[in-house]
């Protein structure tokens, strides 16, 4: 018989790819996890990982467990979210992950809804970027993630997550006042190809929207100053340290003195936001009414 806590062990190292890695993700040893997956391993009669210098990759025979775990792990969810809507109802607590700017946009407002339709759920809001958010979902560190399209990222179509589409938001020029582009309507990014630079940190989503957007034009931007806090790459930009793109929804509230802002010509850099949630437990009486919050705030 094989269990279930093994298989999610498995799944964790091959997200990982390191047992040192998906152990931290578990809160377990890396001497446990080895040993969970010896015993996997007996109960399947099988090889399924093979130990490298870079790390741990599966066997063919890894690779074809992991596509059952993810089926048996989803059913398990669903189970779960069957039987807490039996037993109890809405009432407990949600662990949510998101991104500053998501919390501020539809997470917040979300909250303010479930106070008044379910209050008996509890929302415990951790900050965390998008590309950290969905693993944080996978090793059930939290039940949701507010997430951003980036490269890399599991694709709408993977076994693991289901999501739910928030909103899309465009990218906005930011230039210093005196920039020979601020007195322009609109922005086209191949003008910016020689300029200098502001923006988050390389593996934050919005590098990546960024980057991509730029290649699009047919030129790699050359990053001088690097925040993942855009208030800083606002002061930057007002320093006349560079140029920068901003998601739209980011910049509300600020002082946006010393800085023009401008829409970028033809098909700007967009910023795709979802909730996540493992697959199957996008029924579970605790994270419906939060999945529906989220979805009816986004759209206000």
């Amino acid at each position: 018989m094989i269990e279930a806590r093994r298989l999610h062990i498995l799944r964790a190292v091959a997200d990982h790819g390191t047992v040192t890695a998906a152990a931290a993700a578990l809160y377990l040893t890396p001497s446990a996890v080895s040993q969970q997956l010896a015993a996997l391993e007996q109960e399947t009669g099988h090889k399924l990982v093979e130990r490298g210098a870079k790390g741990v990759r599966l066997t063919p025979a890894g690779e074809i467990l992991l596509r059952h775990t993810n089926a048996v792990l989803a059913q398990l969810e669903r189970a779960e979210a069957e039987l807490a809507a039996y037993s109890t109802g809405a009432a407990g607590t949600v662990t949510l992950a998101s991104f500053a700017t998501g919390i501020n946009l539809v997470v917040g407002p979300a909250l303010a809804g479930l106070g008044r339709t379910a209050p008996g759920i509890r929302v415990r809001v951790l900050d965390a970027e998008g590309d950290a958010s969905l693993p944080m979902v996978l090793d059930r560190q939290v039940d949701i993630a507010v997430a951003v399209e980036y490269r890399g990222a599991p694709g709408a179509d993977d076994p693991r997550l289901s999501r739910v589409p928030l909103y899309e938001e465009p990218f906005d020029a930011v230039l210093p006042v005196l920039h020979r582009l601020a007195g322009a309507e609109r922005v086209a990014l191949e003008e910016l190809a020689k300029d200098t630079w502001i923006g988050p940190y390389p593996g934050n989503p919005c590098h990546d929207v960024v980057v991509l957007a730029c290649e699009h034009a047919g030129f790699q931007p050359q990053f001088e100053h690097s925040s993942d806090d855009f208030r800083a790459v606002v002061a930057l930009a007002q320093a006349g340290a560079g140029v920068a793109l901003v998601p739209r929804s980011a910049l509300h509230g600020m002082d946006l003195t010393d800085v023009a802002v401008r829409p970028v010509d033809s098909v700007a850099p967009t910023r795709k936001v979802f909730a996540a949630v493992r697959h199957g437990a996008e029924e579970h009486p605790l994270l419906r009414p939060v999945l529906d919050a989220l979805g009816a705030a986004a759209a206000r």
